[in-house]
């Protein structure tokens, strides 16, 4: 089953996708955090840098784009075209309120009539770029009842993946996955789909094999970033390639970012799923969270890893 690494705001930028992709395998794409392009027609410099060719040499990357203008997905489509890239995906997912209240991500789902039409042009517009066009989409905004609605839209067009994660936007990240309406995309989708949601183990992902022998692709997220072997096949995260890895996602914020206080600030929204690695850990990641300088970061770590081991088969707990 081929596994690709969710986009996950904030986290899977190209610092953490290169250290990555250099010390861990069996991912297929890496899906970027969103770029959100409007009338202005520029990338932002965080968005340009974390496309950049030479920030993901040798990196299967696919670049995700957050908008309801289609004139503003096509353009931001052919900006990534110059860059080398030759497929974007759709992000009708995203659950934040900020966002939705935009009518965009999950929000757009709730106006089935003008995604349709966004749809229509944007894939008439990426045949004429002669680029592909994937969707990551939740099954509706407040009531599952909407997916079958969405779905026939979906297959009116020929997408290169839809990937559903079956919750709604009012579920936000908590609530388990609908897999009734999953069966149903199974059964029912004339494109090739992706499943994503709640893939915390590999015996999450035999689970999901089980049901679902057809779906060849499945998309994680906080399943990787609390094991970032979770795409080999035994899953098993060892000591000397889990602190070769942070030290250089370190290393690479410390480049990229200036002053320790962000640095401090990346380096701790990644620990959030980290942290779940280790054999009765707490109090050392605690100390990890309180530090405010790289230096007395740097020996929390180090106290970490010299005091307790990690976990055969690090999982995420879920939402509690």
């Amino acid at each position: 089953m081929k596994i690709c690494f969710a986009p996950m705001e904030g986290i899977t930028g190209y610092v953490f996708r290169n250290a990555h992709h250099k010390y861990f395998g069996g991912v297929e794409q890496y899906y970027t955090p969103f770029i959100s392009p409007n009338q202005t027609k520029k990338l932002t410099p965080r968005e340009l840098n974390d496309v950049l060719p030479e920030h993901n040499e040798g990196i299967p990357v696919i670049p995700q784009i957050l908008t309801n203008r289609a004139e503003d997905f096509l353009w931001a489509a052919g900006r990534l075209k110059e860059l080398g890239y030759r497929e974007v995906n759709l992000n009708l997912g995203c659950p934040s309120g900020t966002v939705v209240a935009k009518h965009k991500g999950s929000g757009f789902l709730a106006l089935p009539m003008e995604l349709d039409r966004f749809l229509y042009q944007i894939c008439d517009g990426m045949k004429k770029l002669s680029m592909e066009v994937s969707v990551k989409t939740r099954i509706g905004k407040d009531n599952p009842d909407e997916f079958e609605d969405l779905l026939s839209i979906y297959n009116r067009y020929p997408l290169e993946l839809l990937v559903i994660h079956p919750r709604l936007q009012i579920d936000y990240y908590k609530n388990n996955p609908n897999m009734e309406v999953f069966k149903q995309a199974a059964a029912g989708s004339k494109n090739p789909i992706c499943y994503n949601g709640n893939l915390f183990s590999r015996e999450n992902l035999r689970d999901l094999s089980r049901q679902f022998p057809a779906v060849e692709q499945v998309m994680v997220g906080r399943g990787l970033l609390t094991n970032p072997a979770f795409a080999e096949e035994t899953g098993r995260l060892e000591k000397e390639r889990f602190r070769a890895f942070h030290d250089q996602v370190l290393e690479g914020y410390r480049q990229a970012i200036p002053g320790d206080k962000n640095v401090m600030f990346k380096m701790k929204e990644l620990w959030f799923y980290l942290g779940y690695g280790f054999e009765d850990g707490e109090k050392y990641v605690k100390k990890i969270r309180k530090a405010q300088r790289v230096e007395e970061y740097c020996a929390a770590v180090s106290r970490l890893l010299a005091n307790r081991e990690l976990k055969e088969e690090p999982v995420f707990p879920g939402w509690q």
